[in-house]
């Protein structure tokens, strides 16, 4: 089973993406702001991030940054409301990006790609 880290500064989000991807056989784990994903991180390991770009005061994209750096092993996903960030040469950095929406058939397919792509990487690495 692979473990997701989600986050969202929308509670509402967070919970949708935590059932909707549970019942898809993920385990998830959910945070608010990159403090708490960072704490989130700290305590375990995770397979795949999905992160939200505008946290109220803070940028995804810093986050993103951040993994790219320290877990670049660790694949993410940008889902966000506003598709213009998918120019931004920042979110090139992401594994994967979808434009929010209340159907989550894209972000599922794209956490399934994401993950297979993975899972390629390091069968190819053995």
């Amino acid at each position: 089973m692979s473990k997701i880290l989600v986050v969202d500064d929308e509670a509402n989000i967070r919970v949708l993406y935590a059932d909707e991807l549970a019942d898809e056989g993920y385990e998830v784990v959910t945070a608010a702001s990159i403090a708490e994903a960072t704490e989130k991180l700290q305590a375990g390991a995770f397979d795949l991030a999905v992160l939200d770009i505008k946290l109220r005061n803070e940028n995804g994209i810093d986050l993103l940054q951040k993994l790219v750096k320290e877990r670049h092993e660790m694949p993410v996903i940008l889902c966000s409301a506003f598709s213009c960030y998918k120019d931004d040469f920042s979110a090139w950095l992401a594994d994967g990006y979808v434009v929010k929406s209340g159907d989550l058939t894209e972000l599922k397919q794209e956490i399934a790609r994401v993950l297979a792509k993975k899972a390629q990487k390091v069968n190819a690495s053995l």
